[in-house]
């Protein structure tokens, strides 16, 4: 059988900014009423990324809005959120930064087998003329295709 897969919140400004290296898929840490705010589909990706330290991972600025039905006000919606990765998956990933300065950059968070899993990619900021390029190119590309279409 096929695992469903609900995406519930996704970073589309993610692969305009960044040049996508590699992607990884990780679970992540967290409190009962985020989990009912996420399946309500109560999540921002905007500005998150996820940062290395003492050998483990944290997702940082990921808005998760606090749940109405919760107890006590719930959750801090911008707290930082341990990602569970392997040791060595995460050994590698700090030295790919260190070395190669890349950023680690949330693309989505989604739901399967009842589990929130986040895909984590390994991204080279991209300048600002490589984005208007990029933006030129698929408009030629596009006009292309167009154009086989047509005959």
């Amino acid at each position: 059988m096929p695992e469903a897969r609900k995406t519930v919140a996704s970073n589309r400004r993610a692969r305009y900014d960044y040049e996508i290296v590699d992607e990884y898929e990780a679970g992540i840490a967290l409190l009962g009423s985020e989990v009912k705010s996420l399946r309500a589909g109560q999540a921002q990706l905007k500005d998150a990324y996820a940062d290395i330290r003492g050998g483990e991972m944290w997702l940082e600025n990921m808005h998760i809005a606090p749940y109405a039905m919760a107890r006590e006000g719930g959750h801090d919606p911008e707290r930082p959120r341990k990602l569970l990765m392997h040791r060595r998956e995460i050994d590698r990933l700090f030295g790919r930064v260190r070395e190669e300065g890349l950023t680690l950059i949330p693309l989505s968070v989604y739901i399967t087998n009842g589990r929130v899993k986040v895909e984590i990619a390994l991204a080279k900021g991209r300048p600002r003329h490589d984005k208007r390029r990029k933006i030129v190119d698929r408009q030629q590309q596009r006009e292309m295709d167009r154009a086989r279409g047509r005959r």
